[in-house]
C-alpha cells in the first residue's frame, strides 16, 4: 500500500468528522443478517443490514456495492433520488472499500437476477485507513496469511470455513466425551515441574513469589491427580507449550486434548478412540473416507495394531529389542547411515523414538495404532504384563502423523518413583528432554489410583487433516511469528532474515 493513500484516508476521516458525522459509531440495530435478507421475498421493506464494503461499481446517479458480514455477501443499490443528493454525494466522495456501513431499504432483483437492498438509508458505522488487497489478487502469500489473518479471513471465503470447521470438530468432540461421562475440567498452565511428557519445556519467573516456572508441557500429572481425587472420568483442551524445533507438523504452543478414564485398559481406550474418531468424522464430514491431497484415506474398518519395534525392524532391520543399552542401539543406526540429529546425547527411549520418527512414521498412511513402546519411551506407562521390556501403549499415525498417544496408566508408585529417577539422571546428563523428579505428584500416586488409560490427541494436527491442510499454522488463527523489525507504517514487509526464519515453519509438511 502507498502512504499516500492512508494520507487520502485520513483526509477524508477530518472532513466526515468536520461536517459533523460521527465515523466510529457505537452500534447498529439490524433486522438481518446478509444471508437472512438475500431469502426474503421481494418487496419487503423495513430491511436493515450492516456490513464491510468489498466492492463499489458506480453508474452516473446508481451506485452498485457489494456488503460482507460473518453470514456471506450482499449487493446494494444507492440511487440518488432514492437516499438523496447529499447523502449520495457523501457515499460518493467518502465511502471507501472496507468501510463498515449500515443500510436500510428494500428487497428487490436487479435485471441480472441478483438479490439485492434498494438502499433507502445508510450511515457510515467504522471508517478504514487501510485499503484491503486488490480483489483478485487478495492475499495470497503464506507469511502475510499467517501475519495478517484478519484479511486473510475477509479476503479469502475458505479460510473463514475452515476455521469455522475447526470449531464444529472441537464441539463434536467434547459432545461425544460428556455424552460418555466423562467432566471436563481445568489444570495449571504454570507449573513448578515440567511433567506429563518428554519435551523441553519453556521456563518463566514469578517475581511475587520468586520462583522459576514452567509453561506446562502437557496437563496429564494433574488430571491424573484429578482421578486420584475421585474423578472417574476426566478431560481438557489444554493450550500447552513446548521449547522445541519448528516444522509444519509441530508448533511451540499447540492444543492438547487429554482424557483419563478410571478402571480403563490401553486396549479399551483404542476402541474408544476408534469410535470417537469415527462419529467425529460422520458427523463433521458425512464421510469415513478422508481426502488429504491426492490421497484417499479409508477409516471404514478395524484399524491395524503393530508394535513399534516390528515398525522399525521392518523400516531398517534394526531390532530394537536386541538392544540393551543406547551406545549399542546408536552403533547400529550409525552403521546404517541413518542421520539423527543430536543422537550423542540421547537415552534409548529418546533415541528409539527419533528413529521410529525419522524411518517409519512418515511411511503410514494409516490409520494405525502403534503399539508396544520400549519402557524407556514411556516413563508414565504401565509395564506389559507379558513384556516388561516394553508398556501398554498405542498411537494413532494418519498420514504419518500422530494424532494420538495413550496408554494404560502406571499406577504403581514404587516402579513410577524408579522410571522418574532414571529420567531425572538422563535430564542432569543433558537430555533435555527428559523429565525431572516430581515428588508432588508421586505424594498423590502413594495415596492410591484406580486402574486408568489415559490419551492425547494433537487438536491442531487432527484439525489439518480434516480440513485438508499440510501446515499446523493454517488450522492456528494467529499463529506465533517472529516479529517484524520496522514498525507497520507502510506495506507490511519481512526483513531478509525474518522471511528465512518463518519459511522454516510455512513449507511443506514433513
Amino acid at each position: 500500500m502507498q502512504i499516500e493513500e492512508r494520507d487520502i484516508r485520513i483526509d477524508k476521516l477530518k472532513t466526515i468528522r468536520d461536517g459533523g458525522v460521527v465515523p466510529y459509531k457505537d452500534r447498529y440495530e439490524k433486522t438481518h443478517s446478509l444471508l437472512g435478507a438475500k431469502g426474503l421475498p421481494l418487496d419487503t421493506k423495513g430491511v436493515r443490514i450492516a456490513g464491510r464494503i468489498l466492492t463499489v461499481r458506480s453508474f452516473g446517479r446508481l451506485i452498485f456495492a457489494t456488503l460482507k458480514d460473518f453470514s456471506g455477501k450482499m449487493q446494494i443499490a444507492l440511487q440518488e433520488k432514492a437516499v438523496g443528493k447529499d447523502n449520495f454525494s457523501f457515499f460518493k466522495k467518502n465511502m471507501d472499500i472496507g468501510d463498515f456501513i449500515g443500510a436500510e431499504g428494500s428487497i428487490f432483483k436487479t435485471k441480472t437476477g441478483e438479490i439485492t437492498l434498494n438502499v433507502s438509508n445508510y450511515d457510515l458505522l467504522s471508517k478504514t485507513l487501510r485499503p484491503l488487497p486488490e480483489k483478485w489478487h487478495g492475499l495470497t502469500e503464506r507469511e502475510l496469511l499467517y501475519r495478517q489473518r484478519y484479511l486473510d479471513l475477509v479476503m479469502n471465503d475458505g479460510t473463514l470455513e475452515r476455521f469455522l470447521k475447526r470449531t464444529r470438530i472441537i464441539k463434536s468432540i467434547r459432545n461425544f466425551l460428556d455424552s460418555s461421562g466423562f467432566v471436563e475440567v481445568e489444570t495449571p498452565v504454570l507449573q513448578t515441574k515440567p511433567s506429563g511428557a518428554i519435551a523441553t519445556p519453556f521456563v518463566t519467573h514469578h517475581n511475587a513469589l520468586d520462583l522459576d516456572l514452567y509453561l506446562r508441557i502437557a496437563p496429564e500429572t494433574y488430571l491424573k491427580r484429578c482421578m486420584a481425587g475421585g474423578f472417574e472420568k476426566v478431560y481438557e483442551f489444554a493450550r500447552s507449550f513446548r521449547n522445541e524445533g519448528l516444522d509444519p507438523s509441530h508448533l511451540q504452543d499447540f492444543t492438547l486434548l487429554e482424557y483419563y478414564a478410571a478402571y480403563w485398559n490401553y486396549e479399551d481406550n483404542m476402541r474408544f478412540t476408534e469410535d470417537l474418531v469415527k462419529h467425529v468424522l460422520v458427523e463433521v464430514d458425512g464421510s469415513l473416507e478422508l481426502v488429504f491431497g491426492d490421497k484417499h484415506i479409508n477409516f471404514d474398518h478395524e484399524w491395524r495394531r503393530v508394535p513399534m519395534s516390528t515398525l522399525i525392524k521392518e523400516a531398517t532391520g534394526i531390532d530394537i529389542g536386541k538392544f540393551s543399552s543406547a551406545r549399542e542401539l546408536k552403533k547400529a543406526i550409525e552403521n546404517r547411515d541413518i542421520e539423527i540429529h543430536g543422537i550423542e546425547t540421547m537415552g534409548f527411549g529418546t533415541l528409539t523414538d527419533n528413529l521410529f520418527k525419522k524411518v517409519s512414521r512418515p511411511t503410514i498412511e494409516g490409520p494405525l495404532f502403534v503399539i508396544h513402546h520400549p519402557i524407556e519411551l514411556s516413563p508414565l506407562a504401565r509395564r506389559n504384563d507379558n513384556n516388561p521390556a516394553v508398556t501398554d501403549r498405542f498411537q494413532l499415525v494418519v498420514n504419518g502423523w500422530e494424532i494420538v498417544n495413550a496408554y494404560s496408566e502406571l499406577i504403581d508408585p514404587i516402579d513410577q518413583r524408579e522410571r522418574l529417577k532414571e529420567q531425572a539422571e538422563l535430564h542432569s546428563s543433558g537430555d533435555s528432554e527428559a523429565m525431572v523428579m516430581d515428588e508432588d505428584f508421586l505424594t498423590a500416586m502413594e495415596h492410591g489410583m484406580p486402574p486408568i488409560s489415559g490419551w492425547g490427541m494433537g487438536v491442531d494436527r487432527f484439525v489439518c487433516l480434516l480440513t485438508n491442510q499440510e501446515n499446523l499454522r493454517d488450522v492456528i488463527l494467529f499463529p506465533l511469528i517472529k516479529p517484524l523489525i520496522k514498525p507497520v507504517s507502510g506495506p507490511v514487509e519481512d526483513s531478509e532474515q525474518d522471511k528465512d526464519d518463518n519459511l522454516k515453519t510455512t513449507q511443506g509438511a514433513v
